[in-house]
């Protein structure tokens, strides 16, 4: 099965390399407009996922990734036609040159072939994965986790109709159709037919997506974001930014799991930041500070998902950088300051993907950096890091004119 879907995949990819860009906006498009006409189905099939996950005892922070309502299947629809509406990235001209010999270079922006993506259980990332390889024009294999299988299978469902109404193979975008695990150990061996995995999930899979994979990855590791409240924060701004950050939506991987106070205000406004947390209902597990209860060394460095956070008094920052170094998972880090030293400080001697400064890590996502939609946040360092948008699913070639040029 998965070397048929394979062969498909490489197949479509040709022909999305050549296809015009209103040709793919159109699928796109097309695609927004089934999610909207077939949202009762959408919202069906969720249903019977959400009573799935129930009886597999998913947390509520869980829960709430794999939920979807009225509100969030149009957001589906509209990121959809957010990228869509994108500029196209294939064909760009990245940089070109003369030299002496009389060549003119042209770097440009080509796909990367085909796409495969593992994803738990978010499934707006059908949706997303599905639209950015295509506005790139990649073909894409994806595979959801079990608790959204039927949620996935929908929203699918209305992407094949997008690429059916452009006239684009429908191999261009496929689903595994199965639950089992073992199409994913082969997908990661498919070196013939698969030129990038994207992993998005718990440390599990990434893990195991590393550890196993012969196709190159791209690791969206989990998400151990820090927030530093330092002694020069704002404090009506501190206390709002690290509630949103971590109370918004605490199951998703922008999520703060780490509270940072600088000693000198950790009785004062780290307090009051602590208090109000759990007045919001968040179980603080503290060090050096009142919490719901002390903290324990594995506290520190664990991805929570949950309304559950991890507090500490730092020295000051270098003490605070010292421990993101050393916790971290380089996903997204904040800092909470009026000193612009100090924030030029953090933002040089730390590494991870994004830094932010006086602002919710929430925003860690690919919509709220105008790309319309994520694939995911890459945390390693090659080729894409941050939000993989559209662009970031691109490689290049060179384009070389010459006038019966030879080489002395």
């Amino acid at each position: 099965m998965m070397e048929a879907i394979g062969r498909a995949a490489r197949a479509a990819a040709a022909d999305l390399a050549v296809a015009p860009a209103r040709q793919r906006r159109q699928a796109l498009e097309a695609a927004a407009g089934a999610v909207r006409a077939d949202r009762r189905a959408i919202l069906e099939a969720n249903a019977r996922d959400l009573a799935f996950g129930a009886e597999r005892g998913l947390s509520a922070a869980m829960t709430d990734r794999l939920m979807l309502d009225e509100g969030r299947v149009g957001a589906i629809a509209a990121g959809l036609e957010a990228v869509a509406a994108q500029p196209d990235p294939l064909g760009a001209v990245i940089a070109e040159w003369e030299m002496p010999s009389g060549l003119h270079i042209e770097r440009v922006r080509t796909p990367l072939g085909v796409i495969g993506v593992i994803y738990e259980s978010r499934p707006n990332v059908t949706a997303d994965a599905g639209a950015l390889c295509l506005k790139s024009g990649n073909a894409v294999i994806l595979r959801g986790g079990s608790e959204s299988f039927h949620s996935s299978r929908a929203l699918h469902f209305c992407l094949v109709a997008g690429l059916k109404a452009a006239g684009l193979p429908e191999a261009a975008i496929q689903l595994v159709p199965v639950r089992d695990r073992a199409a994913v150990s082969e997908m990661l061996r498919m070196v013939e037919h698969v030129d990038v995995i994207v992993p998005r999930g718990g440390r599990g899979l990434v893990g195991l997506v590393q550890a196993e994979a012969r196709v190159p990855v791209f690791a969206h590791l989990e998400g151990i974001c820090h927030v530093y409240v330092d002694r020069d924060a704002d404090p009506e701004k501190a206390r709002a930014v690290v509630l949103n950050a971590k109370t918004r939506r605490p199951g998703i991987c922008g999520a703060a799991e780490c509270l940072l106070v600088h000693r000198d205000v950790a009785a004062t406004l780290g307090q009051r930041i602590v208090d109000d947390l759990i007045a919001a209902g968040v179980e603080v597990r503290a060090e050096g500070l009142r919490g719901s209860r002390p903290a324990e060394a594995d506290d520190f460095g664990r991805e929570f998902l949950d309304m559950i956070i991890a507090a500490k008094v730092v020295e000051d920052v270098d003490a605070a950088i010292a421990h993101i170094r050393a916790h971290g998972s380089g996903h997204t880090e904040a800092i909470l300051t009026e000193d612009d030293a100090t924030a030029a400080r953090f933002f040089a001697r730390l590494d991870s993907a994004i830094l932010m400064r006086n602002a919710s890590t929430q925003f860690a996502d690919g919509g709220e950096f105008g790309m319309g939609a994520e694939i995911g946040i890459a945390t390693g360092k090659l080729h894409a890091r941050g939000p993989v948008g559209a662009e970031q699913l691109t490689s290049f070639k060179y384009l070389v004119t010459g006038n019966g040029t030879v080489r002395r």
